[in-house]
């Protein structure tokens, strides 16, 4: 079955969040994992929000909790430097 966790943008700051227990968090680890349906109708609680986040959608997870697609991982996790990295000892 397809898990979801619902993130989205902070409009104060431009910070990643995570639909979480307690509203929003900035640690992924804190996300409420979704059925599909279920994070639809959190998407559309977020975007009742519009003076807190903005750019609210659903991102398909692991049993992790932690996103499939390498756009999400970044997102979560920075920028990926190793590419770069070796460019610069060649």
């Amino acid at each position: 079955m397809t898990q979801q966790i619902v993130t989205a943008s902070r409009l104060a700051d431009g910070r990643v969040l995570f639909r979480a227990p307690e509203g929003w968090s900035t640690d992924i680890h804190d996300a409420l994992v979704f059925t599909p349906e279920e994070a639809a109708a959190a998407v559309t609680r977020a975007q009742g929000e519009p003076t807190r986040v903005v750019g609210a959608y659903a991102v398909d997870v692991d049993d992790a909790g932690l996103p499939l697609l390498g756009r999400e991982r970044i997102r979560v996790f920075g920028p990926t430097v190793a590419p770069y990295a070796a460019q610069l000892e060649a």
